[in-house]
């Protein structure tokens, strides 16, 4: 049994989800995925005007002639949520830290699986996986999972998105879609990354504070380390402070483009945000611009 207040936050949740999927994603919700629910059926010769993406080469071998691979639509959709619980995703500099937008954006999509009848399930992780709960279908598994994610305590402090990347690799036994929610505060997950989008559609949610882009100079300040818990006192108003925030600004955005590069799709979420808004909008324009 979910604690009374945790129970109430998760119903004000899926209540803002429902609301969002009943006005817009109703019906929509499986075609704006590239390839997902998608199960092989039979070959057919290859006809003028079909994508060449679809030709199955070694088939192709060995009749001599070139084959298309044809696909029918799965009953349902296998979504996964890779969500960071890392020390850095404690950070908010006002009511709602990112950890708190993540858990809350997940619910979000957790219930929008649950409402189109597909099975959905998540992985925790920091250093380490923390927690995984298998897809599955239903209301109530939903609301066990999201209770799980919004009440978690993690053990590990600091990020390794690569061992979470392949974890869920491993763990998408057919093509599917998976959902990573991260401030991807780490330089060496782009090799993982592929492998988990070669088979499934990977949607990156950037989750970050406004606080990471801009910050005000109010003189000395105490601040702690979110991943290591070392604490030391800084002055905002040096140029070494300055110098030091205009790096990880240019790393942040150097960390957007590596993630576009890598064509996943992406999408930025700021703590302060109406986060079902951003989603709601990301999923219009995802359908408007059509299937990679």
């Amino acid at each position: 049994m979910l604690p009374e207040e945790l129970l109430k936050r998760v119903r004000q949740i899926e209540f803002v989800t429902k609301k969002a999927v009943t006005e817009v994603m109703t019906g929509q919700y499986k075609s704006r995925f590239r390839g997902s629910g998608m199960q092989f059926s039979e070959h057919r010769v290859y006809q003028h005007g079909d994508d060449v993406r679809h030709i199955d080469w070694k088939a192709s071998a060995r009749t001599r002639e070139p084959l298309i691979k044809q696909y029918e639509e799965e009953r349902e959709l296998t979504v996964l949520l890779l969500i960071d619980v890392s020390g850095s995703q404690t950070f908010g500099s006002r009511t709602r830290s990112k950890g708190d937008l993540a858990a809350e954006v997940a619910a979000f999509l957790s219930f929008a699986a649950a409402y189109s009848g597909d099975r959905v399930g998540m992985i925790l992780f920091s250093d380490q996986i923390e927690k995984m709960i298998r897809p599955a279908k239903g209301r109530q598994h939903v609301l066990r999972m999201i209770g799980e994610v919004l009440a978690y305590k993690p053990v590990g402090k600091k990020t390794q998105l690569a061992s979470a990347l392949d974890a869920a690799t491993r763990l998408m036994k057919h093509s599917g879609v998976v959902f990573v929610l991260s401030d991807f505060l780490d330089d060496h997950f782009d090799q993982a990354l592929k492998r988990l989008s070669r088979k499934n559609d990977v949607i990156a949610i950037h989750t970050f504070d406004e606080r990471e882009q801009d910050f005000p100079s109010v003189g000395c300040l105490k601040v702690q380390h979110p991943e290591t818990g070392e604490a030391y006192y800084v002055d905002t108003q040096t140029r070494a402070f300055q110098n030091w925030f205009l790096e990880r600004k240019e790393k942040l955005a150097l960390t957007q483009q590596r993630l576009v590069q890598s064509q996943v799709d992406y999408v930025r979420i700021q703590s302060s945000e109406d986060y079902g808004s951003s989603l709601v909008r990301f999923f219009q324009k995802r359908s408007t611009k059509g299937h990679r």
